[in-house]
């Protein structure tokens, strides 16, 4: 996936024209030019009376909050939502209420765009309860090889700025129902999750593909939207790779170039019939 600045479709919500200079070997003094950089700004989300600071790209900002509500466990479904209200006064402002305004997991710290659960008082215990996930899905290898070139013309954030994540859903044939995007991954995949929650979509039987590596934070959302394989083109770390073991998850990193690496619940990847 390259950057294309000369891209004819119109430019996405969530990205700015700024000037640079830049310097290549033809160009030793510099030349000004015009280039696209992502935008990241903090979404205050109010539910029932607690305020929560979110850094984010601007776009899908409903899918955003019911993802997050939904991932943090505030909501169990999106029927739990009674109030959802952009506020007219600012852009960067969303009020939801709740049926059940009890007592509600806390963070103690802002929500950056590098970090979903920086704050979490009871992350393990969160992780614990999240229950194995038993999805039978299964998806042949040669399926997995072809979502990464799926995804690729659904990216105009990263083609124009090169600064994006995805998260994207797709079935046991391969096909990718949707992406999302965002400066941090974890923003991406909750805007996925409330993208679907919204439109009753179940998850269950489907597979998450993510544009990064895959840490801790993203295999428990997948947990909690009951998704039961997690494919990346980057890394896992120990923490995500424990869980997804630990939750009945299958974890795929590397995945690039008709290569994959598999590290827990092999079963759900389909041999080759000969």
């Amino acid at each position: 996936m390259t950057r294309n600045s000369e891209n004819a479709l119109p430019p996405p919500a969530g990205m700015r024209e700024t000037e640079i200079v830049q310097f290549d070997r033809d160009h030793p003094n510099g030349q000004k030019r015009s280039d696209a950089v992502i935008v990241e700004r903090p979404l205050s989300i109010e539910v029932d009376n607690t305020t929560y600071t979110i850094l984010r790209t601007p776009g899908a900002d409903r899918e955003l909050v019911a993802g997050f509500l939904f991932t943090e466990g505030l909501i169990v479904t999106p029927d739990d939502i009674q109030m959802l209200r952009e506020c007219p006064d600012s852009p960067d402002a969303i009020a939801v209420k709740t049926r059940d305004a009890g007592d509600k997991p806390r963070r103690s710290l802002t929500i950056t765009s590098s970090c979903g659960l920086c704050g979490r008082e009871d992350m393990r215990t969160m992780v614990a309860a999240l229950g194995r996930v038993a999805g039978a899905l299964s998806v042949p290898l040669a399926v997995l090889y072809r979502v990464p070139a799926a995804l690729r013309g659904s990216q105009p954030l990263f083609d124009l700025t090169g600064g994006a994540h995805a998260a994207a859903l797709f079935d046991a044939s391969g096909n990718v129902l949707c992406v999302k995007e965002d400066v941090g991954r974890h923003n991406a995949l909750d805007k996925l999750i409330g993208h679907a929650l919204l439109r009753k979509i179940a998850m269950s039987e489907l597979g998450l593909f993510l544009s990064g590596r895959t840490s801790l934070e993203m295999i428990a959302k997948a947990a909690r939207a009951r998704i039961p394989l997690v494919a990346a083109v980057g890394a896992p770390t120990t923490a995500a790779l424990e869980a997804a073991d630990q939750l009945g998850i299958t974890l795929c990193g590397f995945l690039r170039d008709q290569r994959i690496s598999v590290y827990s619940h092999r079963w759900r990847i389909a041999e080759k019939k000969s």
